[in-house]
């Protein structure tokens, strides 16, 4: 077993062997130990982080086969797959906790473990692509609905599974504008083929949705006889998009398909097919990689839920 000396160094007889993984499930106590850990917590829940409070031990020091010391991290984050341990601007308590993260990162290197404190932590999510590091920048968000870290690895399944069902194809990727830059964007960078890419820009529809679509920017390339991949942002009743559809098939393509990153199915009118999608979401107002509320939050690196009352006083 390994030994802690006096100055704290360690020399090991066999290296310990880590507890076991926490499960991935958020496990909310029924009370903190600090204020602190719950206002990180109620962060976390507002960017849907998954969290688990308290999740495991580590032994540090053994006394024969008698673990005399151990430390346990206040929160795992299994999206990021990290340890948070938080701390207050103690010097006395910061350089204990400090002691036995050195300990920790020696004894179990495999582990990613941070000391934050409250000046720190919004910092550390905004690091990791969770947004403005103070929530109340957000005042018309609800609540977070998809991370930027689940949408990152959903895009790159989405990459790979078209790069596999074109392989020896160059298929043409048409984007409808402006909300589907971001995902276009990121899905290119997963898509290992040779791919074109192009966009059309069509008027809104309001009153009756029957007539001609409107194109207020057509697209470059011709895609007569060409493998197309239409990519959308988002699909609702399904009504502009077949009428998309219906526009490309007249280029006489040799294939069309759709994909899309959000299939919001509870307000679905017309049936249309969907070949790849991103997440199936409720039916709710959301912003956020590309979608916009009267222009804003497009920027925003996840998919967020409006406030519902902020819709009843713009109606």
């Amino acid at each position: 077993m390994p030994r802690v000396s006096r100055r704290g160094r360690v020399t090991r007889a066999a290296k310990p062997k880590p507890p076991p993984l926490p499960t991935a499930t958020r496990v909310a106590p029924a009370q903190f130990a600090h204020e602190s850990e719950e206002e990180f917590a109620r962060i976390l829940d507002f960017y849907g982080i998954t969290w688990i409070y308290e999740p495991r031990s580590f032994p540090l020091r053994w006394e024969g086969e008698r673990i005399v010391e151990a430390f346990t991290p206040d929160f795992f984050l299994p999206d990021l797959n990290l340890y948070v341990e938080l701390t207050t601007m103690r010097q006395r308590l910061a350089t204990e906790k400090n002691r036995k993260m050195r300990l920790v990162r020696e004894l179990y290197p495999e582990i990613q473990i941070r000391l934050i404190n409250k000046k720190d932590y919004l910092r550390l999510l905004a690091k990791y692509g969770y947004g403005p590091p103070e929530a109340a920048k957000l005042p018309d968000i609800d609540r977070v609905l998809i991370t930027a870290s689940q949408i990152e690895r959903r895009v790159g399944e989405l990459g790979a599974q078209i790069s596999r069902d074109y392989t020896g194809e160059g298929p043409v990727l048409v984007g409808v504008l402006k909300g589907v830059l971001c995902f276009m964007a990121d899905l290119l960078r997963h898509v290992s083929l040779p791919v074109s890419i192009d966009f059309l820009a069509i008027s809104s529809y309001e009153g009756d949705s029957s007539g001609p679509l409107s194109i207020l920017k057509d697209l470059d390339l011709n895609v007569s006889g060409r493998q197309v991949l239409l990519v959308e942002d988002i699909v609702d009743t399904g009504m502009t998009l077949n009428r998309v559809l219906e526009y490309l098939w007249e280029q006489q393509p040799a294939s069309l398909k759709v994909c899309c990153l959000l299939d919001k199915r509870a307000r679905r009118l017309v049936d249309v097919p969907l070949d790849y999608i991103g997440f199936e979401i409720p039916d709710e107002f959301v912003v956020g990689y590309g979608l916009d509320y009267q222009q804003r939050y497009r920027n925003l690196p996840f998919i967020a839920i409006l406030k519902e009352e902020l819709l009843v006083l713009t109606q």
